[in-house]
């Protein structure tokens, strides 16, 4: 076995140390980048965040409507739900475009912040809570300006997250 003497130069021992010190580090960042993909929290707030954007757009889609785009409006309502909420919109939507075009009003929506409330990822379930700022404006008038919270549960389907129920959150104080 050949022998390196490193005793008579100062730079051969330096750029040995130096290579050991680079490979040491190249393992080290591939064993913590294989941990990190493959580290369920990662894919628990990886689904987190795919729901909670899914639910403020979903929730945004749901409180923006135009009366001058309104089948393309509501085909916004209809791709942003799934299950019952989806069976209503669907079933009610001949009624509901009639008094809109009679109203003639515009609403659009500004989502303010949302948080997940809860998430079963192995279910497929979530709930979300989104703090919004509604404005509708009539043909006449000034527009009106109103802020709200809603409370959505999705359902993971096989395009992604959609509402499956929307209401309003309680306000106020509900202690005794």
């Amino acid at each position: 076995m050949a022998r390196i003497r490193t005793t008579g130069n100062p730079l051969v021992a330096a750029a040995i140390a130096l290579a050991v010190a680079a490979a040491g580090a190249a393992v080290w960042g591939g064993v913590s980048r294989y941990e990190a993909a493959h580290d369920e929290s990662a894919a628990y707030a990886q689904a987190r965040d795919d729901a909670l954007a899914a639910g403020e757009q979903a929730v945004q889609n749901m409180n923006t409507l135009d009366h001058r785009r309104l089948e393309q409006g509501l085909d916004s309502w209809a791709d942003s739900t799934t299950g019952d909420l989806h069976r209503q919109l669907v079933d009610g939507r001949d009624a509901f475009v009639k008094q809109i075009k009679e109203a003639k009003t515009v609403s659009t929506a500004q989502i303010l912040s949302g948080a997940v409330t809860e998430l079963d990822d192995r279910a497929g379930r979530a709930g979300v809570m989104v703090a919004l700022r509604v404005t509708v404006t009539a043909p006449k008038g000034k527009p009106a300006v109103k802020e709200s919270r809603m409370i959505g549960q999705l359902t993971r389907t096989a395009e992604g997250w959609k509402l499956s129920a929307l209401g309003q959150a309680p306000v106020g104080n509900t202690a005794g």
